[in-house]
Parts: structure tokens; sequence; C-alpha cells
């Protein structure tokens, strides 16, 4: 006989793979033959992601596959138990890859970054963490790579875009890469965070060893910060935000 917390434990889980599998059928995320990297940070959010994709490639239709990449940058402290990685990914039933790369030289950047963006701490560890997920995606031959940002994510995306860039766009679900034949897709997209951070203390998802140092401190934290005050003079909020982009255009690529 089942306890309470197993019942409540596949409740959450069927909550949360329900508007994953609607997420994939809307926006066609997965296809036959299909072969998905997974950036696997080692964070709630990419764990799930790994569960969910290793699950449904289980599922005889459609026959794709999946792999998972970590990747660990020299010079940021901000890294996963390796184990726990690897005992997580065996039990999904996902291969696991972990790359090392570095920093390395950020002058370099310089000419290639007008408005100097190298004084973000955020954005030299991005670029290479990404670097790192598209080269590891054509040397095994994927043909998509899966992020797993939620639907918080995209509301705060967009309102990031709309102070800082000018313009009012956010990740979309799905994107094909201009210049590699990538796609990059968001199976999370219609998940809210809360329910994932429910679901990850429930199935006691391991927390990451040591996190970014700059973590509190982004733009991004302070635009979630705001979402969540939002939130309290409109419960709603996000709703509205979704239904304000369903008549924008939704291609755009935001600068990390």
């Amino acid at each position: 006989m089942k306890t309470p917390e197993q019942i409540a434990l596949e409740k959450q889980l069927n909550r949360l793979t329900k508007r994953f599998h609607k997420a994939c059928a809307d926006y066609q995320l997965i296809a036959d033959d299909d072969h998905i990297l997974i950036g696997l940070s080692g964070g709630k959010d990419s764990l799930l992601l790994t569960e969910l994709l290793g699950r449904r490639a289980q599922i005889y239709k459609p026959r794709f596959k999946v792999t998972a990449l970590h990747v660990r940058v020299k010079e940021r402290d901000y890294h996963t138990d390796l184990s726990y990685l690897e005992s997580f990914c065996a039990e999904a039933q996902v291969p696991l890859i972990v790359r090392d790369t570095e920093i390395g030289n950020p002058q370099k950047f310089e000419i290639i970054n007008h408005k100097s963006q190298i004084s973000n701490p955020c954005f030299l560890c991005s670029w290479y963490r990404r670097k790192a997920l598209f080269n590891t995606a054509q040397e095994l031959g994927c043909n998509k790579i899966a992020f797993g940002h939620h639907r918080d994510d995209v509301a705060q995306t967009l309102l990031m875009n709309l102070f800082f860039q000018g313009a009012f766009a956010t990740m979309p679900p799905i994107l094909q890469l201009d210049k590699m034949p990538l796609q990059l897709i968001r199976p999370l997209c219609l998940i809210d965070e809360a329910d994932i951070v429910t679901y990850a203390a429930m199935r006691g998802y391991e927390k990451q060893t040591k996190l970014c140092p700059f973590e509190h401190v982004s733009s991004r934290e302070k635009v979630k910060e705001l979402l969540e005050h939002i939130k309290t003079l409109n419960p709603e909020a996000i709703d509205s935000l979704f239904g304000a982009m369903t008549n924008i255009k939704t291609d755009y690529l935001p600068k990390v």
C-alpha cells in the first residue's frame, strides 16, 4: 500500500508531466529520430528536465535519443557533486557527458562585445557553457539542445528584454539557430517554478555543492524579485504576460 508521501509525489509528478507533454505537443518540440542534448547544470530545473525527457524517451512514439551534458567552467566555483549526477542520470536512463572549459583571457572579447559586456560576470561563463553545448551537440550529431527554462524564466526574460534591451520579446519554446543545424527547445516552458520547487523537495533532489557567487546579485534576480512583487498585486500576472506574448514576435534570441 502506498504511503501518503508516495501518493503526493505521484500527483505532483503527474501535474508536471502533463504540462511537459502539453508543451511538447503544442510546440512540436520532439520528433522521430531526434537526438537531444540536455544542458544539465545540476540545479532543480535541469534535473527535472533530465528526468522527464528520460521517461519520455522510453515511450515508443516518437523514438528519440537523449544525452545530458554537464559543463564545468574552471574560473567559476559553481558545480554539482558529479557522483550524484552520474547516479541520477543512470536512474533516468540518460547517458551523461562531462566537459571542462576555461575562460582564459577575457580581453579578447573587447572587440567582439562593443557594449563591454565582459564587465558582466555572467556573460563569459554563459558564453563558454553554451559554446561547449553547441560544440558537443555537433560532435554527437544532436539536432536539438534542451534547456530547463520554466514559465517564470520566460516571463522574467520578457521583462528583462523590455527594460534593458528595449524589445518586447522573450525565449521561444523552440528556436532554429541560423549558423548551425541546431534547434533550442524548452520543454518546461509551461511549468511554474513553484511546482518544480515543490517536486524537488518531495523527490529529494540534491542541491548543488556550490552555487554561483553572483546568483543573488544579477539583473535576473532583481527582475525575479520585481515579478514576485507584481504577483502580490495580481496573482495571475504571469498568465497576463503569456497572453500578451501570443500576439508578438518571439523568435528574438536574447543576449546573455
